[in-house]
């Protein structure tokens, strides 16, 4: 069955992808599939370990030592999990969503999450993780990683809830932008709501051209806007999003291969980096 793949941790934006997933699930009318996953610790190194300077004897000492604080970190981090996830379900519930279960698993957490959402609509997922959660600057280390690799939608979650009443839709009519085009189109996640499309490119007949195509495709029964702007789109897409109330973006994601986005740079992990409203990006 679908469902929508709501993914926490122990960061402070764990309310945040409830609170996103709660709204999707209302709007999709699917369950809510809660996870959580435990990373596998390496306590040599928590230990900073230095044995291999030392007798054999201390070092039997040692490791014993290490193995029992690797169980007793084991027991901790799954006693966490589960209250992290009782209390997750108790906020999804509260918020109306269509049905909720938790999943706790053990292992990589990029790999996880690609493995549960076979069966997904969409997947939601906070900006940072715990480890990463006040770098401001800077996205979380698994999310680009997830976003790449993932064949659904992923929802990613900003630090503060607010209910999106507003699409700005960065559109440059690549392949990414139009199969996220199509989704937006498609979609009963979107119904009902006003749709600014955004290009950030010189004012021209072909570029007055796509957006018209863009337009007419989204049909007349929502409210459509378009935005054409020359500028840099990160700068041009964030204004447009700073000034529309309820904003969520929507975007395709990460057009070009991942060498070229070590050379030039993504537009894509800017708006997330920099944008403090959920992004939705589809691939």
């Amino acid at each position: 069955m679908e469902h929508i793949l709501a993914c926490i941790d122990a960061s402070s934006y764990a309310d945040s992808v409830c609170d996103l997933a709660a709204w999707a699930s209302k709007r999709l009318a699917m369950p809510v599939e809660l996870l959580h996953v435990v990373q596998r610790s390496d306590a040599v190194a928590a230990r900073g370990d230095r044995s291999g300077a030392i007798g054999l004897g201390v070092k039997t000492s040692l490791m014993e030592e290490l193995v029992e604080m690797e169980a007793a970190e084991a027991r901790l981090k799954v006693e966490r999990g589960r209250v992290l996830l009782a209390a997750g379900e108790k906020r999804l519930r509260e918020a109306g969503a269509f049905d909720v279960r938790t999943l706790h698993r053990h292992g990589g957490i990029v790999e996880t999450i690609l493995e549960r959402e076979a069966d997904a609509r969409v997947v939601v997922i906070g900006k940072r993780g715990a480890s990463h959660e006040f770098a401001t600057g800077h996205i979380g280390s698994k999310l680009e990683r997830v976003v790449r690799a993932s064949t659904k939608p992923v929802l990613v979650a900003s630090r503060e809830y607010a209910e999106p009443r507003s699409i700005v839709f960065a559109y440059d009519a690549s392949p990414a932008a139009k199969r996220a085009l199509g989704r937006l189109i498609e979609s009963p996640l979107f119904a009902g709501i006003p749709v600014n499309v955004v290009m950030a490119d010189a004012d021209n007949e072909a570029h007055r051209r796509a957006l018209s195509d863009a337009v007419l495709r989204l049909g007349d029964e929502r409210e459509v806007t378009t935005t054409l702007e020359p500028g840099k789109p990160e700068a041009v897409i964030a204004r447009v999003v700073e000034q529309t109330p309820g904003a969520m973006l929507m975007m395709g994601a990460y057009g070009h291969s991942p060498i070229r986005t070590l050379i030039v740079g993504s537009t894509t992990t800017t708006m997330i980096r920099t944008v403090r409203v959920p992004v939705l990006l589809v691939r």
